[in-house]
């Protein structure tokens, strides 16, 4: 049983900076991609960032680009969000899970295991 558990949020003003942390426990990483998403007020789960664990390439949507870096620690067993210069529009829960494919996908519905989340708050 793959167990996911997300933190590091909280409550920053505009142009602050977090770090959000993804720990997995169980058996994790069969899948080589580990994506973050993200869901406002309102809105839908919608996808962040990505990183193929085995080979290191990442992939962004593009208004975070330059602006969030993810990461991974295999050792552990952890995938990390660094996201710098907040906006408003990036408040939202934030979500880590696996890809149930070995291709890049952006759509929340090939990813499981979802964890609870982290609240990310950006204030003007």
């Amino acid at each position: 049983q793959v167990q996911l558990a997300e933190s590091g949020g909280g409550l920053v003003q505009a142009g602050g900076s977090l770090r959000l942390s993804c720990v997995a426990s169980g058996t994790i990483y069969s899948s080589d991609i580990m994506g973050w998403f993200r869901m406002g007020p309102g809105q839908e789960r919608e996808f962040v960032a990505a990183i193929n664990c085995r080979l290191a390439k990442t992939w962004y949507v593009d208004s975070v680009k330059g602006r969030f870096r993810i990461s991974r620690d295999a050792a552990e067993n952890a995938v990390y969000l660094q996201m710098n210069n907040l906006q408003v529009e990036d408040t939202a829960v934030y979500y880590c899970a696996p890809s149930k494919s070995e291709y890049i996908d952006y759509r929340s519905g090939s990813y499981n295991y979802w964890g609870q989340g982290t609240q990310v708050t950006v204030s003007s």
